[in-house]
């Protein structure tokens, strides 16, 4: 083989760019796995939280060996004012039972282990090397350049983020729009493993995943995380980028109040701050996924505008894995007929559309469009937050029926709103 001629080129190596390496190279192919980063995982700053299906039927018990960090077994979700919190905690062994479970990560340590799971499988892993656009013959993509260096391949497949620019720069697809991604911040708090344990209620190999609404993104569209690795914090803010011009605060602004709220505080307390960074992430479900596969090319996880985010749930790691997985069988099947084309490629969605991508993303296909209702981050925490001080706040004030209490308050927001909006909320889920 003309060592600059291989069968794949896959540019990108997170989780969906070494998913695909892996499958493929595990059946013999010429792979070679570009990764701009210094290491894989350098540049992503997700939280993060790893459903773990994806993976576990593609490298059974994976989690033996692979820098995972704690198991999720408690769940939180919090409505935040400025001063107060309303929480729903679920507790159960049921959130880590084979099959169904899932862990928190550090992307930088998760995704290199991924990546050099690849190289072992026999892909060619290169990290620290940009490919600046891709080689594009007769409307076909026959390969990249990187540094002004041609690299041929078969077919090419695009994991490179949600920022990415090459397939968009060869007019293979559309532009991403500001209203189609979020600005992600993360810091990390290094604590002992103890004190993590014994704030959150936890064992020594248990975690916890915490999300919150309102106050942490200022009222705008978005919103906050914590979670629990082995010996430290991830905190942070995911903010709809069309709508950050509209806040009276920056986002480190919003980050200092987030991390001085009297619900977080107690929990990061005497932790010291080992990283702060921050990412674009595609929000827009599936009014983002356009263009997946052409002549000669294959676009997969992030890129693909593969994420959703239900409020109570982000998930976008078991999508990048799957996605990265189709479209190394979908590779497989083309070289078996010699056919490269789109026609051929096309199976990739075919695929996509019989899996749990498409169909979870179709399903909650509106609930995008209900999350950018104001509301929602601004006067429901308030009501909610109101009603609970009436419920548990004695300052021997004669007592009022709770209905009269409660429906203050409902009307403060307005019937016909609540009404609106829990119809558009039930019928978006």
């Amino acid at each position: 083989m003309n060592e600059e001629r291989f069968d794949a080129i896959i540019v990108g190596g997170g989780l969906a760019g070494s998913t695909a390496a892996y499958v493929l190279a595990r059946e013999g192919l010429e792979v070679l796995l570009i990764e701009r980063g210094n290491y894989a995982g350098s540049k992503n700053m997700t939280g993060g939280r790893l459903y773990a299906h994806s993976l576990e039927k593609i490298i059974p018990n994976f989690a033996a060996e692979a820098p995972v960090e704690r198991r999720v077994v408690r769940e939180r979700i919090s409505m935040m004012t400025q001063n107060d919190a309303i929480t729903m905690d679920y507790h159960s062994p049921r959130l880590a039972e084979t099959g169904s479970d899932s862990y928190v990560v550090l992307r930088g340590k998760f995704d290199r282990w991924l990546f050099d799971k690849a190289e072992e499988a026999g892909a060619i892993a290169t990290a620290g090397i940009k490919a600046d656009q891709l080689i594009v013959e007769n409307n076909r993509v026959t390969g990249v350049i990187c540094g002004g260096e041609e690299m041929k391949a078969d077919v090419v497949i695009l994991a490179d983020g949600a920022n990415s620019l090459l397939a968009e720069k060869a007019g293979l697809r559309k532009r991403v729009q500001p209203s189609q991604v979020a600005v992600g911040v993360k810091e990390t708090y290094g604590l002992p493993a103890k004190v993590i344990e014994d704030r959150f209620g936890l064992s020594s190999d248990e975690g916890a995943a915490w999300l919150f609404a309102g106050s942490p993104s200022n009222g705008l569209v978005g919103g906050g995380f914590l979670y629990t690795n082995k010996e430290s914090l991830s905190l942070g803010l995911v903010l709809g980028l069309q709508h950050i011009g509209e806040s009276s605060k920056t986002i480190e602004d919003m980050m200092v109040d987030f991390a001085n709220h009297a619900e977080i505080a107690p929990f990061i307390k005497d932790g010291k701050l080992l990283e702060r960074s921050g990412h674009i992430v595609p929000e827009a479900g599936l009014s983002m996924v356009s263009t997946l596969y052409g002549d000669g090319f294959l676009i997969c996880g992030d890129a693909a505008g593969f994420c959703l985010n239900i409020g109570y749930m982000v998930r976008g790691m078991d999508l990048a894995i799957t996605s990265g997985e189709l479209a190394a069988k979908t590779v497989l099947e083309a070289k078996e007929k010699g056919d490269f084309s789109s026609a051929s490629l096309q199976s990739y969605k075919r695929m996509l559309d019989q899996s749990f991508i498409l169909k979870d993303l179709s399903v909650y296909k509106n609930f995008p469009a209900f999350m950018e209702n104001p509301r929602i981050f601004k006067q429901y925490p308030a009501m909610l937050s109101n009603i609970m001080a009436d419920l548990f706040v004695i300052d021997g004030t004669p007592a009022v029926p709770l209905r009269k209490k409660a429906m203050k308050h409902l009307k403060a927001v307005g019937l016909m709103n609540l009404a609106k909006d829990g119809l558009k909320g039930v019928k978006s889920v």
